[in-house]
């Protein structure tokens, strides 16, 4: 089967390095990119829509239908920022488009980048987390045919990519060591992309996805 499939966020570093990730799957037929500025990627499987208001997708709602799932990998950090302009950049806009995108396919599978210690409670201490949580288990609730959330933690970063954070390049030396003695917070940006593939096509026995889950979906067998 092929899947088609819409993404978002590919100017940045984790929806970029999906994104490289998709274009080589074979399983992946299109991908719908949805980007406030055009995103100068060339490639026949990709459709692109150029639209500068996320928090109001409902002009573009007519081309969204058709698409088997989304990879939802738009965020902001919470550095600086207050609780209330990060949860309007965080926990509304998400929901208005997921909501926007199920009503427009019924039957599609929402994949949702999240972080490790995301708060499921919405209680705690760090409000990032809280508003993570909340954004998560409000996600749980649509009528998708899946929701799948992604907990990463450190990301090593794909080679090649334009977006990858520059701090990435005094820390990566230390991938090894850290993947031998921390798997529980570190894989790869590759292994996260191909998980969220993999979690459109074979599914998993859970919504909520850790570091090891995503690298045991990552490497899951066709």
């Amino acid at each position: 089967m092929k899947y088609k499939i819409i993404l978002t966020g590919v100017t940045g570093m984790v929806g970029e390095g999906v994104l490289h990730e998709c274009l080589q799957h074979p399983s992946i037929e299109q991908v719908l990119i949805i980007n406030r500025n055009p995103s100068g990627i060339s490639n026949p499987k990709i459709k692109e829509i150029i639209h500068t208001d996320f928090n109001n997708i409902s002009p573009i709602a007519g081309k969204l239908a058709g698409y088997d799932a989304c990879l939802f990998c738009l965020g902001v950090s919470a550095v600086g920022m207050t609780e209330e302009d990060y949860t309007r950049l965080t926990y509304t806009l998400t929901l208005h488009v997921a909501k926007t995108m199920v009503q427009q396919n019924p039957g599609m599978t929402f994949c949702y980048i999240s972080g490790a210690g995301t708060d499921s409670t919405e209680k705690g201490r760090m409000m990032w987390a809280r508003v993570k949580g909340k954004t998560e288990n409000d996600l749980l609730k649509l009528p998708f045919k899946q929701v799948y959330l992604f907990r990463p933690g450190y990301m090593n970063p794909t080679k090649g990519m334009k977006n990858t954070l520059k701090y990435y390049k005094y820390i990566s030396w230390m991938y090894p060591a850290l993947r031998m003695f921390f798997p529980k917070y570190v894989s790869t940006l590759s292994e996260l992309g191909r998980a969220m593939i993999n979690a459109v096509i074979f599914g998993y026995p859970k919504p909520v996805l850790e570091v090891k889950d995503i690298v045991a979906l990552a490497n899951k067998a066709s």
